[in-house]
């Protein structure tokens, strides 16, 4: 077997082996194929395809290509959510204490972000002292006591793809479905959860940019998910404007608080959902059990008080959590509106980009986040405002603040007619089928 054989092969639209497929993926990641040759067969399966059997095999060998973790020792079931990425999609900081108290474990790997989506690791990081890199003993110890931890991924979960991700950056092949398939499965895969919740996410603010694109890369990776004998399902959400009213690492822990403490916005919608669902999935609840378990733990301030106490487990100070006036942030400039009528279109991108300006995110890997900086939303879809109210308020050190406030006014657009109401999900999928809202 050789590596050309294989690219001639997927060049004609011809479907590959499992065995061509674990060549060329092992071969890969062990340094024994070139960049250019995996270049060209990249480009090839963006222009051509794979099939569902092929997307599967390409998943368990960038899988195995690494550690498999083994949760079975918790002696529980235990839960993951993956999201596609969107601007102020901060739902694990709240999900993970929530599903605790509701009796399932969170063990979960999350990671930093880049470019102008933000990362889970980096908004637990703005908490004082909040250490993401507990050995797997203390990991597994944290689990089992609280009931949830959250950290980043270990350098050898699924090293296939962060060699083959790497070249798909600079080789224009990143919007490939199946290369995407298997880049998240691998690694959800890998982390050992038995329950996995995918939330796929369509708009300007996410990845896939249409409802149809969207629920096409849910299927995919739920009948992976199906095969590989785990309970998963997906749901398809919109992020045509940011999921919190507030964008940036420190904002977003303060956003996630005064929802646990009560505040009903999108971002609790949202929560509310995805838990919803994950409970349904873990075996433990039924559709209205799950809801009331849900409504318990965030009214009751049960889930506040989990994520200060999962704080705490993993050396943070949860002093912050319980009185977030404490986080230290920019100086604030408001931006405000220029025109009467309805808040008719929000570009998310263009807000996250405007955080990642203030020094809020990353464009290389190496870069350091300011914490203290992002933007809160005063608007949302649908908005009635007048001329001269505040559209959204920025925090800022100085950095990128003339960029970052053209970026927001350019990116809230006030028209003469209210939109129609955007629904915060679209659809949910599962071994069953499709289930629109």
């Amino acid at each position: 077997m050789n590596i050309l054989s294989v690219i001639e092969k997927k060049k004609k639209k011809q479907e590959l082996s499992t065995e061509e497929i674990n060549f060329f993926v092992n071969g890969y990641t062990e340094g024994v194929i070139a960049d250019y040759q995996i270049s060209a067969l990249l480009m090839a399966i963006l222009l051509n395809g794979m099939s569902d059997r092929e997307t599967y095999d390409m998943t368990m060998a960038m899988l195995h290509s690494g550690d498999v973790v083994d949760m079975s020792a918790l002696g529980g079931v235990v839960c993951d959510k993956h999201s596609t990425g969107g601007i102020g999609d901060s739902t694990t900081l709240a999900l993970a204490p929530i599903l605790a108290c509701c009796g399932v474990y969170v063990a979960k790997m999350s990671g930093r972000g880049l470019g102008f989506t933000g990362g889970t690791i980096d908004k637990l990081e703005s908490i004082p002292d909040f250490d993401t890199a507990l050995s797997e003993e203390e990991f597994f110890r944290t689990v089992k006591k609280v009931g949830c931890a959250v950290i980043g991924q270990t350098a050898n979960l699924a090293p296939a793809d962060k060699k083959l991700y790497a070249l798909r950056d600079v080789t224009g092949t990143v919007d490939s479905i199946p290369l995407i398939c298997g880049s998240i499965m691998s690694k959800k895969l890998a982390s050992g959860s038995d329950t996995i919740l995918l939330d796929v996410k369509y708009g300007s603010g996410a990845f896939m940019p249409t409802k149809e694109s969207a629920l096409e890369l849910a299927r995919k990776m739920v009948d992976i998910g199906t095969r590989a004998g785990k309970n998963i399902g997906a749901l398809i959400t919109d992020m045509e404007q940011p999921l919190s009213d507030h964008v940036g690492n420190s904002l977003e822990v303060i956003g996630i608080i005064e929802v646990l403490c009560g505040k009903r916005n999108r971002l609790y919608g949202e929560i509310k959902e995805v838990a919803v669902r994950l409970l349904q999935l873990s075996g433990k609840y039924d559709a209205h059990s799950a809801e009331e378990a849900f409504c318990d733990v965030v009214e009751s301030g049960k889930a506040l008080h989990k994520l200060a106490e999962m704080v705490t487990a993993q050396h943070g100070d949860a002093s912050y959590i319980l009185h977030p006036e404490k986080f230290p942030l920019g100086k604030k400039v408001e931006v405000v509106s220029d025109a009467d009528g309805f808040v008719d279109k929000i570009r998310a991108d263009d807000i996250g980009r405007a955080v990642t300006c203030l020094g809020g995110g990353r464009m290389k890997k190496e870069d350091k986040i300011d914490f203290s900086v992002g933007a809160v939303m005063n608007v949302e879809l649908g908005s009635k405002v007048k001329r001269g109210d505040v559209l959204c308020t920025v925090y800022h050190n100085g950095k990128g603040l003339d960029e970052a406030v053209n970026l927001l006014k350019n990116a809230i657009h006030v028209g003469d007619k209210s939109p129609a109401p955007h629904k915060i999900a679209f659809a949910y999928v599962d071994k069953n089928g499709v289930e629109l809202y």
